[in-house]
């Protein structure tokens, strides 16, 4: 399931980014800390390190934390980004990339964890750049439903410093995408400032 919504997941988030204007990249984002801008050069730069540790091609790419030399949008994004996350997606459809131990952002996980680690990175990010603009951002039940199931296992020891905020509370009538971005440490309810 994963590896399918892994293309579809990134075919959306590449579309946002289609549809953001040059004007917004300046505002800010549900990702407190980063502007659409720097959110815009994250989805860039984590596109081709999760592709490199679907492909085992540990190295440069797959060392670094998130982030290390800063969130610099790249000169010609709009075409580079969407083709970046393409690859990616592919990356991730071999069987293999889910299988035994990778590396990503200079930490050691298992294959199947980095995958959903991935899949959340850009679902995740790609609904901060849209509500952030303007764009509307639609994930099918399926891929909301993993999404839930891996950020409920990954963050029941606590919040990952760096990597997410604090839960936010829902109601519990809130759907399973809602409570996934609300343990990612977003308010679904976001609608810029």
């Amino acid at each position: 399931m994963a590896m399918i919504a892994m293309t579809t997941a990134s075919a959306r988030t590449a579309a946002v980014l289609g549809g953001v204007r040059d004007d917004q990249l300046g505002g800010p984002t549900p990702c407190t800390e980063l502007s659409v801008r720097e959110v815009l050069a994250h989805i860039g730069q984590l596109a081709p390190a999760f592709g490199a540790a679907a492909a085992k091609n540990l190295g440069d790419l797959t060392d670094s934390p998130p982030g290390a030399d800063g969130y610099l949008l790249d000169e010609g994004w709009r075409d580079d980004y969407p083709a970046r996350l393409a690859a990616f997606a592919k990356a991730w459809q071999a069987p293999q990339a889910w299988e035994g131990m990778t590396r990503v952002g200079a930490v050691d996980l298992p294959g199947e964890v980095c995958g959903l680690v991935a899949l959340t990175e850009v679902v995740v990010h790609g609904w901060d750049v849209a509500i952030a603009t303007g764009q509307a951002y639609t994930v099918d039940d399926d891929t909301a439903g993993v999404l839930l199931e891996h950020l409920t296992a990954f963050t029941a020891a606590g919040p990952v410093e760096g990597l997410f905020g604090p839960p936010v509370v829902v109601g519990g009538d809130s759907g399973a995408f809602a409570r996934a971005l609300a343990l990612s440490g977003r308010d679904p309810a976001w609608r810029g400032v």
